[in-house]
């Protein structure tokens, strides 16, 4: 069935702007990220044919936060290959991104990539294999893009450089059970660098292409094999939202990951990547907007990935 894409992008977006979002609230632990404006909103969907669509501020960069894991864990699958699976776990926490109590409990061992102590794994084993892991995300942001300007907002990173201490104690309780590879300090400026990186929701859609399209990416390059890119997605799935992926599964039904600058990607296999941004967050973390914005997508094409 062929969808006017265009037209549902624009209800989409006169909807969003005639709800109120005044509960949610933007990310206060980052300060960096505390500047933004409030009613921001963009949307880039990205079909399987190489079609384009956008509505809002879409050519304006955001920073990615925990959006960046995907790629990072990409990075990390094919320099480790399965062996990454021993590093780190592939279930839903059911605790917050950063706890350190569930961490213990495990001995160490993150129970998925998309939390902060699973991220902070990644990090690790990307640090082992990879020459500048600092600008290693980026620049493989850049490369599924088409944009190698692809950058760390410093302003970001050195907010979160000073505001980092939950994250350099996820690391350093990793460390005190032998599940860290490198020095704490390198780990986690490299991870703070990825989650640093500023990108458009246009750029994003594009970069998340490979997820929808079977492994390939935008210039027709493949960028993992199939059977992973449905791995990741599974990944996604049950893992991708913080500890809201449940009630995201119900509503909406696709997989995605979402960061606490408000970006949010999603994909349908086959069909479409899609991007959407809006920087005032519900209590678990998650865009409000983006949420809302992608449920209406789903209700608009009558189907998830269910």
């Amino acid at each position: 069935m062929t969808h006017n894409y265009a037209a549902i992008l624009q209800d989409i977006s006169d909807a969003i702007h005639q709800t109120d979002f005044t509960d949610a609230r933007k990310v206060d632990y980052i300060p960096a990220l505390a500047s933004v404006p409030d009613d921001h909103f963009a949307m880039v969907l990205r079909t399987a044919g190489g079609n384009e669509l956008a509505i809002g501020e879409a050519d304006l960069p955001f920073s990615i936060q925990s959006i960046s894991k995907v790629f990072a864990l990409v990075l990390a699958q094919r320099a480790h290959g399965d062996d990454l699976w021993k590093a780190v776990r592939r279930e839903p926490s059911g605790s917050a991104f950063n706890s350190l109590i569930q961490l213990e409990q495990e001995h160490g061992i993150p129970r998925n990539p998309f939390i902060n102590a699973g991220a902070i794994r990644v990090a690790d084993l990307i640090a082992s294999r990879y020459a500048n892991p600092d600008r290693s995300v980026a620049e493989f942001l850049g490369q599924l893009c088409g944009n190698p300007g692809i950058r760390v907002d410093n302003d970001v990173y050195l907010s979160e450089d000073q505001h980092g201490d939950r994250n350099r104690a996820i690391a350093y309780l990793m460390k005190s059970f032998s599940k860290l590879d490198n020095p704490v300090e390198d780990v986690v400026r490299a991870y703070f660098k990825q989650c640093s990186v500023a990108m458009t929701a246009r750029e994003m859609a594009r970069a998340a292409f490979f997820l929808a399209n079977k492994g390939v990416g935008i210039d027709g390059r493949t960028v993992i094999a199939p059977g992973e890119t449905s791995r990741i997605n599974a990944l996604m799935l049950t893992c991708g939202m913080y500890d809201g992926v449940g009630d995201f599964a119900f509503t909406v039904g696709i997989p995605a990951k979402s960061g606490v600058g408000g970006g949010i990607i999603g994909v349908i296999p086959g069909e479409f990547s899609v991007c959407v941004w809006s920087p005032r967050l519900d209590a678990r973390g998650n865009s409000a907007a983006g949420i809302r914005a992608l449920e209406m997508l789903i209700r608009a094409i009558g189907r998830s990935v269910f």
